[in-house]
């Protein structure tokens, strides 16, 4: 079949199609910069639509928020000022207009008041209810009853006590 073709159609032995050209251009350039200047100008259109946009919906929320309440509830009276003691440092007014003098007490002062007052009780015999009986012991004396009594079990590795100790009187 090959050599019922004419002439023409082969180049040294090889095919050769007639209607295959030279590409003057892989790429239209001129198209792909027209794209590109209309990709960024639309670009650039839509940011500052929707900056006006969320400006203008802004403005609208911050003239609803300033005219609207919160809440529905109403507060109660007086409920704008917090009850005694307030900030200790600083003088209190009462509801009949008595000034209360500030005390010399701060949160930390009144934070190492309140340790030393729980330390002394749990350090020390007393009373919780003197018509019924009630004392409290130190600490220590406490968990050694504790654990002779049984109420606690001692882990096997951990030492036991050399000399236990009786037990308090009810009474201080």
């Amino acid at each position: 079949m090959a050599d019922q073709l004419p002439s023409k159609h082969t180049y040294a032995g090889d095919v050769v199609n007639v209607e295959t050209h030279h590409e003057e251009s892989d790429v239209n350039v001129r198209a792909l910069i027209w794209f590109m200047v209309v990709f960024i100008v639309f670009a650039v259109v839509m940011h500052v639509a929707i900056y006006l946009l969320y400006r203008f919906y802004r403005n609208i929320e911050r003239g609803a928020a300033a005219n609207a309440p919160l809440t529905s509830v109403a507060m109660p009276q007086g409920a704008d000022v917090p009850p005694t003691p307030r900030l200790q440092p600083f003088p209190n007014r009462l509801p009949d207009n008595d000034v209360v003098p500030p005390t010399r007490n701060t949160p930390v002062t009144d934070m190492i008041d309140m340790r030393e007052s729980e330390n002394q009780r749990l350090g020390t015999y007393g009373w919780v209810d003197q018509q019924h009986g009630v004392v409290h012991i130190p600490i220590e004396q406490a968990k050694k009853l504790a654990l002779r009594s049984g109420v606690y079990q001692v882990n096997p590795g951990t030492p036991q006590p050399s000399n236990p100790v009786t037990p308090a009187p009810n009474h201080p």
